[in-house]
């Protein structure tokens, strides 16, 4: 008498559908992360070891001309204050990145500064990594 199953498994696993799973998360990534852009304008910060997180909420900018921008709708100086009230009013964390390009007097980061200050907002420092 043979009792044996007829049924055999076969320990063998098949890797292709494993591969074509790999494939599709790599192509999703490849697209997610071009469409991926920041909303600040394009100057040339200082450098410093740390970095900046890029979970900011609203960014002012100063360019060498001494032209601030509001991510990167430039605004009057004496208008900073009350646009940035206007975004961060109601949001839990306000937070606001401050770019201040290379040969920008600190007189006008410590402004930017103070108006965060006063109205209890965090402040980052933006700067190129070295």
């Amino acid at each position: 008498m043979n009792f044996r199953s007829r049924n055999k498994v076969t320990p063998e696993f098949n890797m292709s559908s494993m591969t074509d799973i790999v494939f599709l998360l790599l192509i999703f990534f490849m697209l997610t992360s071009t469409m991926v852009t920041t909303n600040a304008l394009d100057i040339n910060l200082p450098k410093a070891k740390g970095k900046t997180e890029n979970n900011q909420n609203v960014s002012v900018s100063i360019n060498k001309d001494l032209e601030y921008f509001i991510d990167k709708d430039p605004i009057a100086e004496e208008a900073l204050e009350g646009r940035l009230i206007e975004l961060l009013a109601g949001q839990e964390g306000k937070a606001i990145v401050l770019r201040a390009e290379t040969g920008v007097p600190i007189e006008k980061a410590v402004s930017v500064m103070d108006i965060a200050y006063r109205n209890k907002f965090k402040i980052v420092l933006a700067v190129n990594p070295k």
